[in-house]
């Protein structure tokens, strides 16, 4: 039988892809208790960055927050395999910390950062809801122009 959030991602046409394995020396989770702290995903699809660029320099707004979303489905493909292939064993995202590599002059991190926040709520509901940071940095692994790590919390 298929889960909740798993027919809720296929009502938005969302497919999550497996996890992606680590390129350095980190765990993509940690696990204590029922927190689950995910490292940063950046916007591979299909095992390469699908941007690359900085915001205002090149990249749009609605480009950022397609990265930033990105991020999110790699956060959920994270998470589903710390649950066993099970998202209903989420019980709230509690923080994601969104790094938006930008040009000096680039004001709208927290626009990008909505990306993924607009995810999260559409795929989890109100535990979907969440806090959040949203920084500027000039540069992000593989050229990439957004980076998303989470805390989430799980059930046994």
């Amino acid at each position: 039988m298929t889960g909740q959030i798993e027919a809720r991602l296929a009502e938005l046409g969302i497919t999550v892809p497996e996890a992606v394995a680590p390129v350095a020396n980190y765990v993509p989770a940690v696990t204590t208790g029922s927190l689950v702290f995910m490292s940063g995903q950046i916007p591979l699809a299909g095992g390469k960055p699908a941007f690359t660029g900085l915001l205002g320099g090149g990249l749009s707004l609605e480009d950022g927050q397609a990265a930033a979303r990105l991020c999110g489905v790699n956060l959920i493909a994270q998470v589903k395999a710390v649950c066993d292939g099970d998202l209903d064993r989420v019980r709230r995202v509690i923080r994601l910390g969104v790094f938006v590599a930008a040009t000096p002059d680039f004001t709208d991190h927290p626009k990008v950062a909505n990306g993924v926040s607009d995810l999260m709520g559409a795929v989890f509901g109100d535990i979907g809801r969440h806090a959040r940071a949203a920084v500027g940095c000039s540069s992000l692994p593989l050229g990439v122009p957004v980076e998303v790590e989470g805390l989430f919390e799980i059930a046994p």
